[in-house]
């Protein structure tokens, strides 16, 4: 008895089948699997999975299953479709991450391609900013207390992210008083200390 023929999978994942606009001043080159996206904020590359298809059609981008490839071309459309999505926007506008540096003595330098930390550490930690990434340090104020915040900015989206965790890393705001490096907008979970015998 033979076995029955795989049924190909004809429909698509519900966001990954949405064309991406090419917007103003935005072209693409698609070579295979490989898709180079250029904007007024420079250019970016990524090899996408052979599971997927990427075309251009008609000022759009569409990312479809490739044939034969079944579930998994599915599985992989939606996140290629937003990985694609995140090029355009990050040639066109860019991404942009900021944190603060919150407790007593806590600084931020940037030059010659390296930040450095002062964030009550034995030892100054200092991070390498790879070219194709702006820092800018924005000095603020609130209700009197005196802050530096850290502002990451790039093209490409994870390049951003991996870069503002990394700074974050090397001192995550305690639970207890709330010092170190954080988000901006990220909320501590704040924890009460440990109370005296009576």
């Amino acid at each position: 008895m033979t076995a029955p023929a795989k049924q190909e999978i004809t429909k698509q994942s519900r966001n990954g089948k949405l064309p991406v606009a090419l917007l103003a001043g935005v072209s693409v080159e698609i070579n295979g699997q490989e898709v180079t996206v250029k904007g007024k904020r420079g250019s970016l590359t990524r090899t996408f999975r052979p599971e997927v298809v990427v075309s251009q059609e008609s000022g759009t981008i569409l990312v479809r299953p490739a044939p034969g490839q079944g579930q998994a071309g599915l599985q992989y459309q939606g996140l290629s479709r937003a990985l694609v999505a995140n090029m355009v926007e990050g040639v066109t506008n860019g991404f942009k991450r900021s944190l603060d540096f919150r407790g007593v003595g806590y600084r931020a330098e940037f030059g010659n391609g390296e930040l450095k930390m002062t964030v009550g550490l034995s030892h100054q930690p200092v991070i390498k900013i790879p070219d194709d990434v702006t820092v800018t340090i924005e000095q603020r104020d609130e209700a009197g207390v005196k802050y530096p915040r850290v502002h990451i900015e790039a093209s490409s989206k994870e390049l951003v992210g991996q870069i503002a965790a990394h700074i974050r890393s090397k001192r995550p705001a305690e639970p207890y008083n709330g010092k170190g490096v954080r988000y901006v907008g990220e909320q501590i979970r704040q924890k009460a200390g440990k109370s005296g015998k009576k």
